[in-house]
């Protein structure tokens, strides 16, 4: 394979006699020139001075004595001359970001040399002289018209308005904007290039010759650049292209190199450009997934790495794709090129700049003093604050397990360099100053730390801590002159914005190893074998047009940049990397992800149609199945058993019991209670803003129980009168509510008052309902003797083993007693849920999805009260009562719980004795069953009670 800039180099070669000392090599990008020089040597059995290389970029810079101006500098500048001639009060914040589009058309327009003057003039007067203008082609004169033909200036709208009369004023603002920018002596990039442009004399170039190699669109600035060095004769043009494109018409690839053909003939002969209309190997390949596609990387390198590796190319599409295409690369590669850069917005250090910008703007409350815990913790969490302190991952714990939603920065600052990191910030200029120092002392830290590692990654993170502090220090140097004076919010979006779209060059020799780039990278060269990864419709084109100001048919009359332009340059990308390519693989997705379609890419249809030549298409398919999760059974072996006693044996463990709660989890799933009762295992704890309905419960009965506990200070009984009294101090009910949340959620002294959050907010509304909710039921049940609340009962038990007898101890803690006409009631109070209606003392201890763990649990409560009156002679009979507070509002609501006889008959349980020994019989078979040592801990048969199961994950449910 005879590479373009091979070609190139042994023509130009000739042509010079190899004498480069006055001539200019103009590449699209600085790539190609390190390609180039090698070829340009091999043609040389002797040293030759090498060319002058530059990019069309610098051509331009060189020529002018401006320089272009740093982009948020720019911005600000424009926001200047906006306010001065529109009088908007606009603030900075809401004018940036439309700011930065005005300055990418106005950098469009001077680009293409395009009349301002009329793109810019009233539009009134725009229409009237649309004949007229001679300089437009009929094309442009069509699509001028047709923007008129569907913007109806006689028909005029709100949104019609506003366009209007800033349009109007448009050109008064780019010339303005261009003076202001002319008296500091920077521009933006197509301002100098038009003034170039226009003013250049190139016969005052400094070189003989300038040879462009490789272009393709061109942009009116370098179409008149190059003109003027052709009529000159200072100018060589090497354009590289294909016959089977070229002469389609109409055909994407070759619409601009039809056109610079013509107005630039090529030094090279056309049939040195006949490539696509002959057979190669050419395969596309559908992968089920982006991921899929990069696990397919190692084979197709391990079958088609070339013996020059250089002449291999990884080509991605979507670059996003770069971390997980270096992780697949083959032990056989032996070296490696990644032109692309690595993202800074996947390292370390732009996380911990964002994480710190969060903490300071989104986190910080500067009313109430305080942080917000999430906020506080990603800092906390990050791997640099544990490096840059010791005392991180003790604050994170703390703040965890006393549930710090608000701390406050006292609370925070434990050393110098947490308090350098929570200390609050009251302005821009002084975060951004800050973030600087947090990311120089980092810097040393983690230089000292990975010195003596040679690893990759640390390098690169290493360089990433100082790109990021460059970045910063570029900030504080545009807050320092107030050229950048945007709220907070503006600040954070703008430097997380900057960072995310910088990348850090990876360092090595650009002309050895096997190549990893993105599309655009590829201009100029030419591999004999290459990959394309993600070749999907919204990748290659990429999707979307750039936002504008100017509508597209407008851009379109006045030769502006479209879309269409854009589409054109993705396609002569596209086939050019073909032409030559001995085999090329093109992979894309097969499924449908936010912007991916899940298509291929419109140029691999249209090859598929029009090449005349067979594709080989294939699919990647995972090679291994889903594994099936086997069952889980833990057999009692005599280890287990010995740690069961040590839990619940007395004689072992004087604090053994076996509450409602494990009774319950063993009926709902054996092998859920050995791993939370026997094995000792625990969900890991979770701070969330969020109230969950434990928490919810918790607060509820918090506050019942000390509502109760104030009203029986002085006698157990309870009149109607006491409790009207108390429904109306609404506000006395609020504080036992808010004391309820400062114990339980907060984690507050009682003196301090909550900060309530929105959701929060309406939790506490919910729950003080609730409250006097309780009171209204109460009132209706009034009088009666408050027997107590929060109550603890236990009762020994004896359960018989082959291997003998465990003494253990069941029993847990009644919501609330109380006492009416010899009846004793257990009441459980319940904040969610239906009241159950069992049909049975049997339908308790039977696993299934209706059974009641409700009723269950205030059954045993009312077996042990039962014992315990008996023991003392007392003959009130037991009711167990369940109060669901959120259904208790109906004047005839009974909390008692009720057996379901038949179909529409039930009969309230208002003497639990009766039913007593049954459940005590089942009780005990169950506890006997528990420590069976014949029967193992067995996973549920209803895999919905596994949704929420805190180890769903062991079980693989």
């Amino acid at each position: 394979m005879e590479t373009f800039l091979k070609q190139v180099a042994a023509d130009l070669y000739r042509k010079m006699n190899g004498d480069f000392t006055k001539v200019a090599v103009v590449f699209p990008n600085k790539r190609a020139s390190l390609f180039f020089n090698e070829y340009l040597a091999q043609e040389s059995d002797r040293p030759v001075w090498s060319p002058a290389y530059v990019s069309i970029s610098e051509l331009f810079r060189q020529s002018s004595q401006w320089v272009t101006g740093d982009s948020i500098k720019l911005v600000c500048d424009l926001y200047k001359v906006f306010r001065e001639i529109t009088g908007s009060k606009e603030s900075l914040d809401e004018f940036y970001f439309w700011g930065e589009m005005l300055i990418s058309d106005f950098d469009d327009a001077d680009k293409n040399m395009a009349d301002t003057k009329a793109l810019f003039s009233n539009l009134k007067d725009l229409n009237k002289l649309t004949g007229e203008y001679d300089f437009l082609e009929e094309g442009q004169k069509e699509a001028l018209s047709q923007f008129f033909r569907n913007f109806s200036i006689e028909q005029v709208t709100e949104l019609k308005r506003r366009f209007i009369s800033l349009w109007d004023v448009l050109g008064d603002i780019y010339t303005q904007y261009k003076e202001l920018l002319r008296e500091q002596g920077i521009a933006y990039e197509g301002m100098l290039y038009r003034e170039v442009t226009e003013t250049m004399d190139v016969q005052q170039f400094p070189y003989d010759k300038y040879v462009f190699v490789g272009f393709n669109v061109l942009n009116k600035v370098e179409q008149t650049l190059f003109s003027k060095l052709h009529e000159a004769g200072k100018a060589l043009f090497y354009w590289d292209y294909d016959t089977f494109y070229l002469n389609k018409h109409p055909h994407e690839a070759g619409e601009f190199i039809r056109r610079n053909l013509k107005n630039f003939p090529s030094e090279l002969p056309p049939s040195l450009f006949d490539h696509l209309n002959h057979p190669k190997e050419i395969t596309f390949i559908e992968s089920p997934t982006e991921n899929g596609q990069a696990r397919y990387l190692p084979q197709w390198i391990r079958e088609n790495l070339t013996e020059n590796e250089k002449e291999t190319a990884v080509v991605l599409c979507n670059e996003a794709m770069l971390q997980p295409v270096l992780h697949s690369l083959p032990d056989n590669v032996r070296h490696i090129n990644i032109t692309m850069g690595f993202p800074l917005s996947q390292t370390p250090a732009y996380s911990f700049v964002k994480t710190l910008l969060e903490l300071h703007i989104a986190g910080y409350n500067s009313r109430s003093g305080r942080y917000q815990f999430a906020e506080v913790i990603s800092v906390l969490k990050h791997p640099y604050t544990q490096l840059f302190s010791g005392e991180a991952a003790p604050l994170e714990k703390e703040l965890t397990e006393k549930n710090r939603f608000y701390p406050l920065p006292s609370e925070l600052e434990r050393d110098e360099a947490l308090s350098l990191l929570f200390k609050p910030c009251s302005h821009n200029l002084e975060l951004c100053k800050r973030l600087a120092d947090i990311l120089k002392q980092v810097a040393q830290l983690y230089r000292k730390q990975t010195a003596s590692t040679s690893d990759a990654l640390d390098q690169l993170y290493r360089e990433a801590l100082f790109k990021s502090f460059t970045m910063v220090n570029r900030f504080h140097a545009l807050l320092e002159s107030k050229d950048l004076e945007v709220q907070p919010a503006t600040f954070h979006r703008l430097l997380v914005r900057v960072m995310s779209t910088a990348s850090i060059p990876f360092h090595g020799e650009p002309a050895i190893g096997m190549q990893v780039m993105g599309v655009l990278e590829t201009r100029n060269l030419d591999f004999r074998h290459v990959i394309l990864l993600s070749v999907n419709e919204g990748q290659l084109p990429k999707a979307g047009g750039d936002a504008s100001f100017i509508p597209y048919n407008l851009r379109k009359a006045f030769g502006m940049t479209t879309i269409d332009h854009k589409i054109a340059v993705y396609a002569y990308y596209f086939y050019r990397l073909l032409q030559r390519a001995e085999k090329a693989t093109l992979l894309y997705n097969t499924v449908s992800d936010g912007m991916n379609r899940g298509e291929m890419s419109r140029f691999m249809l249209q090859l598929l149609i029009e090449w005349g030549y067979p594709v080989q298409r294939k699919q990647l398919e995972a090679e291994q199945s889903p594994i099936a999760s086997s069952p889980i059974c833990i057999p009692k072996s005599p280890d287990i058993m010995k740690r069961m006693q040590s839990v619940f044996d007395v004689r072992v463990n004087p604090k053994a019991l076996l509450s409602p709660s494990a009774l319950n989890c063993y009926l709902d799933c054996p092998l859920k209670f050995y791993y939370k009762y026997v094995a000792g295992l625990a969900a890991p704890e979770e701070v969330s803003a969020e109230i969950d309905s434990a928490k919810f419960g918790s607060i509820f009965h918090y506050a019942a129980e000390h509502i109760y506990k104030e009203l029986t200070a002085h006698g157990k009984v309870i009149n109607k009168d006491t409790l009207e009294t108390l429904l109306q101090e609404e506000v006395k009910l609020q504080n036992y509510v808010d004391n309820g949340f400062k114990e339980l959620f907060f984690h507050l002294p009682t003196d301090e008052r909550p900060e309530y959050n929105g959701v929060q907010l309406i939790n506490s509304a919910v729950i003080l309902r609730y409250i006097q909710q309780l009171l209204h039921n109460d009132l209706r049940h009034a009088p009666f003797t408050f027997v107590g609340s929060e109550q603890r009962v236990m009762e020994d038990v004896e359960i018989q083993t082959p291997k003998g007898a465990i003494r253990s101890r069941m029993g847990g803690i009644i919501d609330r007693m109380d006492s009416k006409d010899n009846v004793l009631r257990i009441v459980d109070y319940k904040t969610g849920g239906k009241a159950d209606t069992p049909p049975s003392v049997e339908s308790l201890f039977t696993p299934g999805p209706k059974r009641s763990n409700y009723v269950f649990q205030t059954f045993l409560y009312a077996a042990i009260v039962c014992r315990k009156l008996r023991e003392r002679n007392d003959d009130r009979k037991v009711a167990p009562a369940l109060l669901y507070i959120h259904r208790a509002a109906a004047e005839d609501y009974s909390p008692v719980i009720q057996l379901k006889e038949s179909y529409n008959k039930t009969t309230p349980v208002e003497d639990f004795s009766l039913l007593e020994e049954e459940f005590r019989t089942r009780l005990q078979a169950l506890l006997e069953e528990i420590f069976n040592p014949d029967l193992s801990f067995s996973q549920t048969e209803e895999e919905d009670r596994c949704t929420y199961c805190d180890f769903k994950e062991i079980c693989k449910r």
